[in-house]
């Protein structure tokens, strides 16, 4: 198969979606890689590491995207990019369609074969997502801490305080791995943390995990409105596969909320946990709504281009080795798990959670794959 990847173009994303480790593996299997001049450099890897490691540099995006069979990404494309695709070509990468209808318009009108990382589940869990999951999560309590610094807007308070004052107090929503990577990063600063979760399951073990560090809540609209009352930060980090995030944190809440205090909506590429939550940028990553300042980049992860872009292509490599070995609609069949990635397939939209969030019909896969 011949495979392609290109530089990213989004604010500030400096991740790449192939490494030169990676490129040695696919071509050692006998595919041929694609690689945009300087689309690694962002992270680190300079083009003659991915000539080293078997790959052509092309200069142009448009000539990679034109020759590709299936093209490696890391954020979902823009609208500049739309008039790239084509029919049958496979799109590997996050695309997060729940919280863009313009972009699964244009794969459904191009008939792109697009598989999400963030949809693929695989033993209930998803595999392509939780690095970028850890990483995100660890960045909120670092972005969080930046932006109650009185200068960026916020209340002026030190997360674990010192002798004699109080610590910040930390509400997350979510105990997954968004919440638990959060949570490490709270407690270790010293902070009053908060976790809420509506899995009685997942909060004993997190109970477990932090002991007394940590209070665990369940989570309600009456828990989530009392509990915001005395938080100096919130981190929003409710996922559904490829459904559109649930708004939790209302608008009204923020007027019972501290002046200074700080919303970090970590779910905003699925739209956001917080009814006044818009996508921000690395340029311009905050704002503030009833003296709330409001955090919501919608890649957090490509601040730390490095490790994340090696942490991500160590989870998605086996799932494209996968798909350019057997072709997409092979490896289906032999991976039952496998449907679960596709998202629009010959002009349909594949995805049950994405077609509901967008009021779009949806077509099972398997109708046209078995």
């Amino acid at each position: 198969m011949i495979i392609g990847c290109v530089k990213e173009i989004k604010n500030n994303e400096f991740r790449v979606g192939l490494t030169p480790s990676n490129v040695h593996a696919y071509t050692e299997a006998g595919h041929e890689v694609l690689i945009e001049k300087n689309a690694g450099i962002g992270s680190g890897f300079s083009d003659e590491e991915y000539r080293n490691a078997g790959a052509a540099i092309l200069g142009k995006a448009h000539e990679v995207w034109s020759k590709c069979e299936m093209m490696v990404k890391v954020k979902e494309p823009l609208e500049s990019e739309y008039k790239e695709f084509k029919e049958n070509q496979i799109l590997f990468t996050y695309l997060h369609l729940a919280a863009d209808k313009a972009l699964t318009k244009a794969l459904l009108g191009a008939k792109v074969k697009s598989f999400a990382y963030e949809t693929l589940v695989v033993d209930h869990k998803i595999p392509m997502l939780i690095p970028m999951s850890q990483i995100a999560g660890r960045l909120s309590i670092q972005e969080g801490a930046k932006y109650l610094e009185k200068r960026f807007g916020g209340s002026g308070i030190l997360i674990g305080g010192v002798p004699g004052t109080p610590q910040a107090n930390i509400l997350i929503i979510g105990g997954g791995i968004v919440g638990t990577n959060a949570c490490k990063i709270a407690c270790g600063m010293g902070a009053h943390v908060t976790v809420m979760d509506v899995n009685l399951e997942r909060l004993a073990q997190l109970d477990d995990i932090f002991g007394s560090r940590i209070q665990t809540l369940y989570c309600n609209d009456h828990a989530i409105e009392e509990a915001i009352k005395e938080a100096d930060l919130v981190i929003g980090s409710v996922l559904i596969p490829g459904k559109s995030a649930p708004k939790l944190i209302k608008k009204k809440y923020l007027s019972t909320m501290r002046s200074g205090s700080v919303i970090v909506d970590v779910a905003i590429d699925q739209g956001g946990s917080s009814e006044t939550s818009k996508v921000t940028s690395h340029d311009n990553p905050v704002y503030e709504v009833d003296g709330v300042v409001h955090y919501c980049v919608g890649n957090m992860p490509g601040a730390v281009p490095r490790t994340s872009t090696i942490a991500l292509t160590n989870a998605t490599l086996k799932y494209g080795s996968m798909i350019a070995g057997f072709g997409l609609e092979e490896v289906c069949r032999k991976n039952e798990y496998m449907y679960s990635g596709i998202n629009t397939y010959g002009g349909s939209i594949t995805c049950k959670n994405v077609a509901d969030s967008l009021s779009m019909p949806y077509v099972d896969i398997r109708k046209w794959i078995r």
